[in-house]
């Protein structure tokens, strides 16, 4: 049998693992940050209709530019943010990770670097790797915080051609102040500047952040041509098994994305159902005003437990410490309920679930930490 050695894989893929959690049968799955809720039938009753409208011209291409429902987003986020988005600043593809694939190709590539601070969402640097693009791993305190000074020099010493922040950060759940993204924006351009470049992109992925504590840094991009907001309807919108992802920046980062877009990437299908949901969304964004509330149940009660919690913004939390979190995932495991190890040492990630999953979940908890205490 030929393995994937035999083959000419590129040297910078090999002995490298795909992206991807373990999903295993088990009463509470709280390991990928999923919403928990499903749609409510109203809403699955106006995706049947509008997904028929669409099924009597599958004949034909999609719209290619997705003009309906980038305007739909606009809208959205205009109307949640209080800050004007135009249709032309708006790009959609599938899912947000499409969207930062379509960035690296557009803005990094072979010879250009881009630059993100772990623990971090690791699909940042995997799609840099993907697309050929070098990648700079920054710091961050023992808090999960970004220190400033710290990253401003990193970037002034690198010099990257894109710069990726999370707000709320995943895995750990740490949002961004403002002044934090615009002294590390203003960093990105001087260092371009000082090496002849037009500039450097800094894109801020929000996909969390309709469960922040804190407003969307949207505002900041006005004036910003070099910054890009990246969202997805994959968690506040309850609609992971949509894959539809997008992004808000200056409309010339959007005519600059559609260089390198596949052509009709968006299913006549997809643009359907993503209509079909921004109809539905004060209903589906009361689901999150309950996450947020569990989550910070969570938070309290983990606490109580005597973990050490990192403060949240997100639909998870991370906590720990353990001597061995593998052991301590083990053991959650063990009793039923399925949460995340991402690596960061002595910690681990559960998604907000249901109040009934998150009892659950405490439960197991407890057991654990009886049984560190033995």
């Amino acid at each position: 049998m030929t393995g994937i050695d035999d083959l000419s894989l590129r040297d910078e893929l090999r002995g490298k693992s795909p992206y991807g959690a373990p999903q295993l049968e088990v009463p509470v799955r709280l390991n990928t940050n999923e919403n928990p809720y499903p749609l409510p039938d109203e809403l699955v009753a106006r995706i049947a209709e509008r997904v028929a409208e669409a099924a009597r011209t599958l004949n034909r291409y999609p719209d290619r530019d997705a003009v309906e429902l980038r305007a739909g987003l606009a809208g959205y986020l205009t109307a949640s943010t209080g800050h004007r988005v135009d249709t032309a600043q708006v790009w959609a593809a599938n899912g947000s990770n499409e969207i930062l694939q379509q960035l690296l190709q557009a803005f990094g590539g072979p010879g250009r670097s881009a630059i993100g601070f772990d623990p971090s969402y690791s699909m940042h640097a995997l799609i840099a790797r993907g697309t050929g693009t070098g990648w700079v791993s920054g710091p961050r305190r023992e808090d999960f915080t970004i220190d400033v000074a710290a990253a401003e020099h990193v970037i002034g010493e690198q010099a990257p051609d894109v710069v990726f922040l999370c707000s709320p950060n995943n895995p750990t759940g740490t949002a961004l102040a403002a002044g934090t993204v615009l002294a590390l924006y203003d960093a990105a351009q001087r260092a371009a500047r000082d090496r002849g470049r037009r500039g450097a992109l800094v894109v801020i992925d929000e996909a969390y952040a309709e469960f922040s504590h804190r407003p969307s840094l949207l505002p900041l991009l006005e004036g910003r041509p070099h910054l890009v907001l990246s969202r997805t309807m994959s968690k506040a919108f309850g609609a992971a098994g949509l894959r539809l992802g997008y992004l808000a920046a200056d409309a010339a980062v959007v005519d600059a994305v559609q260089l390198v877009r596949l052509p009709y990437h968006l299913s006549a299908v997809t643009q359907a159902t993503a209509l079909a949901a921004l109809e539905h969304t004060d209903t589906l964004l009361g689901y999150v005003q309950q996450l947020k509330g569990e989550r910070d149940r969570l938070v309290a009660e983990l606490t109580a437990l005597g973990c050490e919690v990192t403060e949240s913004d997100a639909n998870f939390v991370q906590f720990g410490r353990f001597a061995d979190a593998r052991a301590a995932w083990q053991t959650l495991l063990d009793r039923g309920v399925l949460v995340r190890d991402n690596g960061v040492p002595g910690r681990l990630r559960v998604t907000t679930g249901t109040p009934e999953e998150n009892d659950a979940f405490l439960d197991a908890v407890r057991e654990l930490m009886k049984e560190n205490e033995r």
